[in-house]
């Protein structure tokens, strides 16, 4: 039996990536997947492929930094399919490099994306699972989001704050039926950690699926059993 089987659920950033990963996973195991990203002719592929496989799938072009956006998603998602089980806040972007050379623009660029943007999804996300009786909501963070290093500092600092915000709606939503977790990868095989300066080599990189499969292990979790946070890292990774 899909272990998601009716579930519905939406997934950011799932045009590439992780998030793509998530979302052909969260299809294979059953759910409705509502692609959203800013590219929408990736977000298309990304349909395309799942409903080549006999998935149901949508795609709505979203860019989480845009509060209206954000609202368009959670209502459309609930005007084609009913409700909303499932949110995967998983779009995000790298960017800061030392403190004393990160402009100010990148620094607004980098935490309105990451911790502003989760920041609309969780709070529009939550609304509706409220209405709904219940839902999982999953934020992608990062070993960066529990630790932080020289060179990090602007990324690291919107992925703290995302930690913090799990935590803080995990605890309102208890009396909802609420679950809020956080996942935090470390280099992961994607064009994020392509694109860091940090030399590892692809092969020793950590696959996108194992990724979606920690996120389907908590999107499966029995009704009184919930994980505050996975940290899914390299192997033999010195931090």
């Amino acid at each position: 039996m899909k272990r998601l089987a009716g579930k519905i659920a939406i997934v950011t950033g799932s045009s590439s990536g992780i998030g793509k990963a998530i979302a052909l996973t969260f299809a294979e195991e059953g759910a409705c997947v509502v692609v959203a990203a800013r590219r929408q002719h990736l977000c298309e592929q990304t349909v395309k492929q799942i409903r080549e496989k006999g998935g149901e799938a949508m795609a709505i072009p979203t860019d989480v930094t845009d509060e209206s956006q954000v609202e368009r998603l959670i209502t459309e998602t609930v005007k084609r399919y009913g409700r909303l089980d499932l949110l995967v806040n998983n779009a995000g972007i790298g960017g800061g490099g030392p403190i004393e050379n990160t402009s100010t623009e990148t620094f607004d660029l980098v935490l309105n994306t990451n911790l502003r943007g989760t920041f609309f999804c969780c709070r529009a996300g939550f609304r509706q699972m409220k209405q709904n009786g219940g839902g999982t909501i999953i934020n992608m963070s990062s070993v960066a989001g529990v630790q932080a290093w020289a060179g990090t500092g602007t990324y690291s600092a919107s992925k703290h704050g995302i930690m913090a915000l799990t935590r803080s709606l995990a605890d309102e939503g208890r009396p909802y039926k609420i679950k809020v977790s956080a996942i935090c990868p470390g280099g992961v095989a994607d064009e994020l950690v392509d694109a860091s300066p940090e030399e590892i080599l692809r092969s020793q990189k950590i696959s996108p699926y194992d990724i979606a499969a920690t996120a389907v292990y908590l999107a499966t979790l029995g009704p009184y059993a919930v994980v505050h946070q996975i940290i899914v890292d390299r192997l033999g990774a010195d931090w």
